[in-house]
C-alpha cells in the first residue's frame, strides 16, 4: 500500500475532478438563482429608471416659475405610479405627483408636499427648487449596455433586486456539481430503527450529503450497501447514472470485509494511506468517466477527508470562494504524531484555538463541538501555547 501526503492525494483528487470545472453555465429562472455564481458577465438590457420619475410625494412644476415664493399655481391633476398616458406640462402650473410617477415633459423640478399648502384646486408653493431637483432622470442609476454584474459573482438578494429591475427572467449560473453518497457496512442503519447487537446508526451518509449541499452540490442520492460487492456494484451503477461524482464511506482499508476496495480495486482504482490523521485510508476511482472518491468509515475520517480532499473542488465547481484558511494561536499546549499530519477538532476562544478532543477517529461528538479544524505539519511534534497554528474553520 502506498502512502501519500496530504498534498499529493489533494493534487491527485483535484486533477480526477477536473471536468468538474469545465461544464459549460446552464440557465435558470431568477427567483432560484440565489446563492449561485454566475456563469457571464450580465449587462443591462435597459436604462435605469425607465423614464423620468419623481423622487418625492409633491408637486411637479418647471423652476423658473418658482423663483419667487411664495407662489400660487392652478394644479392640473393628479400623476400616480403606474401606467397612464404621458402629459405635457405647462409653465405656471403644477402637477400633483406621486413617488415613482412619470414627470411630465416640460416639468423639471418637483416640490414635496411639506413645502406647499392647497386649496380651490390651487397650491401655495413656499420654497424655490432648482432645475433637476427631486426629479430622477432616465438612466441616472444605469446606462442600458453597462456591466452589472461580472462573472462568478455570487447572487445574494441585492443582486437579484437589480437583475429584476432591468427585466431578467433567467440568468446564466455555474451548474450544481450533482453528487451521490453511498456509505457501506452491514452495521449501519437508519435512524428510528432499535439496534440489534453490533449495529450502529448510519450518519455518513447524511452528514456527507449535507456537507455537499452546504458548499455548493446539488445531492442527488443517497444509498447504503451491505459488504456484499454486488449490492455495491448495483449501487454504483445506478449512482452514476446522474452523479457527475460520487462519494463513499467505509470499505476501504485492510480488512476482510473492503466491499469498495475489493469492487474497485479491478476497475483500475487506487487506494493507499495518506499520511493524516484522522483519514489516513483513501481511494480514488473513475467509473465510466464518473469519478468515485472513497473516504474511511469512521465519521470523523468521513466528515475530515471531505474538509480536506472534497470541499475544495465542490466548492470550486460551483463556483464559490475558496475556504480561508486563517492563523490563530493555541490557547494551551498540545504534541502530535510525527509523520502524520494531524487535523484537530477545535473551538475559536477569546484565548485563542483550544481543542476539544483527542485525535480518535470515533469521537463524533467533539466533531459537532468544534468550529475548527487545527492543521498540524507532519513534521511537527509539540507546539507551546500562544504558537500561531493555521485553522480550517468548519
Amino acid at each position: 500500500m502506498t502512502t501519500r501526503t496530504v498534498e499529493q492525494h489533494a493534487q491527485h483528487v483535484a486533477d480526477l475532478l477536473t471536468p468538474l470545472h469545465t461544464r459549460p453555465g446552464e440557465e435558470i429562472p431568477l427567483g432560484e438563482a440565489l446563492g449561485r455564481a454566475l456563469a457571464a458577465d450580465i449587462h443591462s438590457p435597459v436604462d435605469l429608471p425607465l423614464f423620468r420619475n419623481s423622487q418625492m410625494d409633491g408637486y411637479a412644476v418647471d423652476a423658473a416659475s418658482i423663483t419667487s415664493v411664495p407662489v400660487m399655481l392652478p394644479v392640473r391633476g393628479v400623476i400616480a405610479a403606474g401606467p397612464a398616458e404621458p402629459v405635457a406640462h405647462r409653465p405656471g402650473t403644477a402637477y400633483r405627483i406621486m413617488t415613482g410617477a412619470p414627470v411630465p415633459e416640460g416639468a423639471d423640478a418637483i416640490v414635496p408636499v411639506e413645502d406647499t399648502d392647497t386649496s380651490d384646486g390651487r397650491v401655495r408653493i413656499e420654497r424655490s427648487r432648482s432645475a433637476g431637483e427631486f426629479v430622477r432622470e432616465r438612466g441616472s442609476d444605469v446606462r442600458a449596455g453597462t456591466l452589472l454584474l461580472a462573472a462568478g459573482s455570487l447572487l445574494g438578494a441585492r443582486h437579484i433586486a437589480v437583475l429584476a429591475a432591468v427585466g431578467l427572467q433567467r440568468v446564466p449560473v455555474r451548474p450544481r456539481p450533482r453528487v451521490a453518497v453511498i456509505t457501506t457496512g452491514a452495521e449501519l442503519v437508519d435512524a428510528g430503527i432499535a439496534l440489534r447487537p453490533g449495529e450502529i446508526y448510519d450518519s455518513n451518509g447524511i452528514a456527507l450529503a449535507s456537507s455537499a449541499r452546504a458548499n455548493g452540490a446539488e445531492v442527488v442520492s443517497i444509498a447504503r450497501s451491505s459488504d456484499d460487492p454486488a449490492e455495491f456494484r448495483t449501487l454504483l451503477a445506478e449512482a452514476i447514472l446522474t452523479a457527475d461524482l460520487v462519494l463513499t464511506s467505509g470499505g476501504v482499508s485492510m480488512g476482510d470485509f473492503e466491499v469498495v476496495k475489493e469492487t474497485l480495486s479491478p476497475l483500475g482504482a487506487h487506494f493507499g494511506h495518506v499520511a493524516m490523521q484522522p483519514g489516513g485510508p483513501q481511494g480514488t476511482a473513475v467509473v465510466d468517466s464518473v469519478p468515485v472518491l472513497n473516504f474511511p468509515g469512521n465519521p470523523v475520517s468521513t466528515l475530515v477527508s471531505f474538509e480536506v480532499f472534497a470541499r475544495p473542488e465542490i466548492r470550486r465547481a460551483a463556483g464559490l470562494p475558496p475556504t480561508e484558511i486563517v492563523e490563530m494561536p493555541l490557547a494551551a499546549p498540545l504534541t502530535s504524531v510525527r509523520g502524520k499530519r494531524q487535523f484537530l477538532r477545535a473551538r475559536r476562544t477569546d484565548a485563542g484555538v483550544e481543542l476539544v478532543a483527542g485525535p480518535g477517529s470515533h469521537l463524533v461528538a467533539a466533531m459537532a463541538w468544534a468550529d475548527v479544524l487545527v492543521d498540524i505539519p507532519a513534521d511537527v511534534t509539540a507546539l507551546d501555547a500562544g504558537q500561531l497554528v493555521k485553522v480550517i474553520p468548519l
